[in-house]
This record gives structure tokens, sequence and C-alpha cells, in this order.
């Protein structure tokens, strides 16, 4: 391949499996969990069943257009398509600010695990070896980045798996050499109720659990790249279901089973280590630490890649600078990449010269944008439905289901979300809509004003007429 042909299709399949597979846990499942269960109780398994049939019925949605024409650009690109250019320009540039800010997010975990290991290094300094590091791994091939991306993923998957599994055994009775004696299905009910803090919970409980979704759609930026697209984006869009149960809400079961819900040490040591520590197990904060550790360093190098992605379609269609859609000899698009890490630099920057403004500023103005992604999937998917029937039935290997009405329904329920989020004041709820809100009517303005501009421009003189065009 010839510098600036291209992305080249270096992702195997079992890099894209267990992309697809790692992509629906990320580090906030571990960390952010025991406030969803402070908050309901064991009703959190509520929440994140709801949260769950959403995203299933979302990625469903884009599996249907991505499949039918796979791209890196993915729901930028279909949103461009299907409802105009505005669309994608806007949505594809949330989406990216989204994830440079996530990786500050990330870089920032990751940097205080390690310096908790290594006190000689400061926390910066961590900050900035796992960022060059990542970003090294990007720019290589994308083929490293897969490797990467299997490994931990698949660290995990295997981490979780495990848990379930002695979890299980723990509540059952069967576990050789442990005593869990507050090990019960018991739990779910014996403290105060299901739900001990009334029905309420479960919509509180679904805004501490929602934003530890995103990262499903993950799958079907990378098809594009892969050696089989369509077989890819089928492949995880219909595993989806499985993988959000075990993982989500598998291991959340095993959690409130395990312990007693209102239990202290949950607050304390987080959820797992609270867990892990019932059962006696030596180490349980560490082995936690290193698993987190793994998810961040995981959440960081996709973030790193999906930004990139993005910002690459972004330059493909004109909606970014060009020089975002050239790639090298190894079919990595550098410039993507470096201006995606260095925004990430900058928000680290000022994670730690003002946490509380200006970092604090940027985490709650990206903070509804996986709600928007999903909403403009929502009516993206309406329109294309219509236009691959009309131009290419037999691409619709993939088909939501109910089409249109279960489309409509996930759509109104990601509107109540949000409307119910402008209510929460004890989370910051509110504010995080509201800052989201005003980040993204900044960015419409500017998609709307670049089309004005660009509907403005002449026609360029080389373009022949649409009916002097030959088609001989």
């Amino acid at each position: 391949m010839t510098p600036g042909s291209g992305l080249q299709a270096g992702l195997k399949n079992r890099h894209l499996s267990m992309i697809a597979i790692g992509g629906v846990i990320g580090a906030g499942l571990f960390v952010g969990s025991k406030a969803g269960i402070a908050t309901a109780g064991p009703g959190i398994l509520l929440s994140y069943a709801l949260v769950g049939t959403l995203v299933v019925l979302v990625m469903r949605m884009l599996g249907e257009m991505s499949a039918a024409n796979p791209t890196s650009g993915s729901f930028s690109a279909h949103a461009d398509r299907a409802l105009g250019r505005w669309a994608g320009f806007s949505i594809g540039w949330l989406y990216w600010f989204f994830w440079v800010v996530v990786l500050a997010v990330e870089a920032t975990a990751g940097a205080q695990i390690l310096e908790g290991w290594v006190p000689a290094v400061p926390q910066w300094g961590w900050a900035l070896i796992v960022m060059t590091v990542l970003t090294a791994t990007n720019l290589v091939s994308v083929g490293s980045y897969g490797e990467f991306e299997f490994w931990f993923a698949g660290i995990k998957v295997v981490a979780i798996g495990a848990f379930i599994v002695v979890g299980l055994l723990a509540i059952f009775g069967v576990l050789p050499g442990v005593h869990a004696d507050q090990a019960s299905f018991g739990n779910l009910t014996s403290h105060g109720g299901f739900l001990p803090h009334g029905p309420g919970s479960i919509l509180t409980g679904v805004l501490l659990v929602v934003f530890s979704f995103m990262g499903s759609e993950i799958a079907t930026l990378a098809a594009g790249e892969s050696e089989d697209p369509q077989r890819a984006v089928t492949k995880s869009t219909n595993s989806i279901i499985w993988r959000i149960g075990v993982f989500y809400l598998g291991s959340i079961l095993v959690v409130v089973s395990l312990l007693p819900w209102d239990d202290a040490s949950i607050a304390k040591d987080g959820s797992y280590v609270a867990a892990l520590n019932s059962l006696g197990i030596a180490h349980a904060g560490q082995i936690m630490n290193f698993i987190v550790l793994t998810s961040v360093l995981s959440c960081l190098n996709s973030g790193l890649y999906t930004a990139s992605r993005m910002a690459f379609s972004l330059g493909q269609r004109g909606d970014a600078p060009k020089a975002f859609a050239r790639v090298n000899g190894r079919g990595v698009p550098m410039t993507a990449i470096l201006a995606s890490v260095v925004f990430g630099f900058v928000a680290v920057f000022f994670n730690y010269l003002s946490p509380d403004k200006i970092f604090l500023f940027l985490v709650n103005s990206s903070g509804a944008v996986a709600l928007f992604v999903w909403l403009v999937i929502c009516f993206s998917q309406l329109r294309m439905r219509k236009i691959i029937q009309r131009e290419a039935p037999e691409k619709l290997v993939v088909r939501m289901w109910l089409y249109p009405y279960l489309t409509w329904a996930t759509a109104a329920l990601i509107v109540f979300v949000l409307g119910y989020m402008l209510t929460d004041t004890e989370h910051d709820g509110r504010e995080t809509v509201l800052l989201s809100l005003l980040v993204a009517a900044i960015v419409l303005v500017i998609a709307v004003v670049k089309e004005r501009i660009r509907a403005g421009r002449p026609a360029p003189a080389a373009e022949a007429p649409a009916d002097k065009v030959s088609v001989g």
C-alpha cells in the first residue's frame, strides 16, 4: 500500500472478537459500581439491565448500518449520509472530544495506581510514560493496537469470568477452603428489600452506570480495518446480549449476593475488592488494582485508536484538516493520532493545573456525549434502513428488531434519561447535561456555518455537468 491511499486491513478476526468483548468492560465497572450499589441497593441490577437493554438496541441499529457499510467513521459517517453533513460533523467532533478527555481521565487513574507501586516516579511522570507508550503502539500499525488490545481485553475477560465462577461457588457453599458466612442470594432481599430506597432509585442508578457502557461501539469503527468487516460487525452485534448479561449483570449479581449491599466495606474498599476480601482472598486490593490498571490501559489504547479513526474519517469527508486523512506506508493515520494525543496531553496538564475548574469542566461537558451519540444512531437508522432497502437490500444482513417502533421507543427512552438527568443535582447530572448541551450547541453552530460557507462556494470548474458525464 502506498502512503496516503487508505487504512490497512491489519486487524485479525481474533483481534476484533476480543475488542468487541472487551469494549463493554470499562474501568468504570470496577471503580464506579459501588456508588450505584449505595444508591439503589440490589436494585442496581435493574439499572444495569435497563441500560444494558438500551445499549443492545442501539448497537443493533449501529450493527445494521455498519454491516451494510463498514467504515472507520461508523455512526458519524452514517449520520452524515442519513441526516446531513451537519449531523456527521457535529457528532463526529463531539465523540472525538469525549475520547480525548477520557485519555486524560484514564491516564491519571493509571498513574495513581502505578505511583502507589513505584512512588519514586511522580504521578505526572507515570501519566506521561503510559500515554507515550500507547501512542507509540498506535503509531506502529493497526495490528500492534489490535495485539495490545487482545491481551488487555483478555485479562479483563478472564478476571471477571474467574470472579463470577469463584463467587457463585462461594454463594452455593461449594468453594473448598472458604467459609463465606454472609454469601447468599438472600442478601438480595434481606436488608431492607430489593429496592431499599424505593423504585425511583432505579433511575438514579441508571445515571450512575450509563457511562460505564461507552465503548460498545468501538468494534464497528475497528471493523473497517479488519479482514472481513461485514462478518466482524455481524458477529459483534449478535453477541452483545450475552456479553452485557455475563460481564455486567453476572458480576454485579455476584457482588450483591456475596455481601449485603449496605456492608461498610463496599463503600470503603470498592465493590469488587470488598467481595474478594469477604472470601478471604489474600491481597484482594492489589489484585483488583492490577485488573483496574489493565482496564485503564485498555481504555487508553482503544480511546486513542477511536479518537484518531474518527479524526481520520472527518478528514476524509472534509470536516477536519486534510492532513488527518493521510496515512503512512503502514496504513497509519499519524497526524490524526498525534493530534488526538496532543489534546489528551493538554487535558492531563489541566488535570494537574486546575482539577476543580478547567478539567472538571472538560469532564462534565463531555459526560452526556454517549447519550447524544446513541440518539443520533437512532435517528440515522430510521433513515438509513430506507436508503439501504432502496439501493442494496442484500446488504441488510443485520436487521433492527420491530423497525421502526423499537427504534422510536429507544430514542424516547434516551430522551427520558437526559430529561431525568436535568432533575439530578446530587450526582451532577444536571450540570453534565447542561454543559454537554452547551458544547454540542457550539459544535452545531460551527457545522451549520461551515455548511453555508460550503454551499456558497462555486462548483469547481473541472467538474462536468451531471447530464454530460460519460457512463460508457
